[in-house]
């Protein structure tokens, strides 16, 4: 793929290796892990960095205060703290590891930097370059628009818990849960078990049939949440079971019709066409 960019929320691409990002006072903020393993194709960057941090340390450079511990998606699915680094951070570490990928990095680092202060004027254009990002991976129009609406369900719901007194990551996931089995009869890690996906984003390799019960349920919570004003973790907990047993009351009923399940172990990745499009 060279140097093109591919851009989602929460992942980058630099050269087929994948830099894990966030939003954070922002910007994007990079996994500093990542850089080095994309810099220094090292089987172990984690211990890369950890060296390199060390002699950064012991030679007194600013370099490390430039870093802050951020939650990202670890191997295991879970959201673990990384040592991560704004752009400038990022360039200033680069500066530090001898790699024949520097220039070309800061190139794309340089690119994806822009594109955030462009998201910020005009929000439109993250939506469009996410779009650009599925049918790239060889989506079809009609799963990017469900995924997409999707998302904006998914926004809307964080934002009614926010405003309903639901404040830790570790309580969103715990709600996010409770909705996926009162909705699927299994947890995203169970789901995401029978699918056989490890770092992978689950709804990214759903079917359209369980990106919709899955809009469902998260939409059915979000009005509850709206009519109930539920206060506080476990009043937010009760109400997202019964938003995700709406969609699973309809689920079963759509099982009994048709005689067979929403339910699916398919992902998109056992598909030899798209992994095809996803490292071309």
């Amino acid at each position: 793929m060279g140097n093109e960019l591919i851009s989602s929320t929460k992942i980058a691409v630099f050269r087929k290796r994948e830099i894990r990002k966030t939003i954070y006072k922002n910007e994007w903020w990079f996994s500093v892990v990542d850089v080095c393993g994309a810099l220094t194709d090292s089987v172990d960057a984690g211990a890369y960095w950890r060296k390199l941090k060390q002699r950064l340390q012991e030679e007194g450079s600013e370099v490390v205060t430039f870093c802050h511990g951020l939650k990202l998606p670890a191997p295991d699915g879970k959201m673990r703290e990384t040592d991560c680094a704004n752009t400038e951070g990022v360039f200033r570490i680069i500066q530090s590891i001898p790699s024949p990928k520097a220039e070309p990095f800061k190139r794309w680092l340089a690119k994806v930097g822009y594109e955030r202060v462009q998201e910020i004027d005009d929000p439109e254009l993250a939506t469009k370059r996410t779009r650009a990002l599925y049918k790239a991976k060889g989506y079809s129009d009609e799963w990017i628009e469900k995924r997409m609406r999707g998302i904006a369900i998914r926004e809307e719901l964080t934002d009614e818990w926010k405003k309903h007194g639901v404040e830790k990551s570790k309580e969103y996931e715990i709600l996010t849960a409770e909705i996926s089995k009162a909705a699927f009869g299994l947890t995203p890690s169970q789901y995401k078990k029978l699918k056989d996906l490890k770092r992978e984003n689950l709804r990214d390799h759903m079917t359209d049939l369980e990106l919709i019960f899955s809009m469902l349920g998260e939409a059915s919570t979000t009005q509850i949440t709206k009519v109930e004003h539920p206060s506080g973790f476990e009043e937010n907990r009760n109400v997202s079971r019964r938003g995700g047993n709406v969609a699973g009351v309809a689920r079963k009923k759509l099982e009994q019709e048709t005689g067979k399940k929403v339910v699916s172990q398919d992902n998109y990745l056992q598909n030899p066409q798209n992994e095809k499009l996803i490292d071309k």
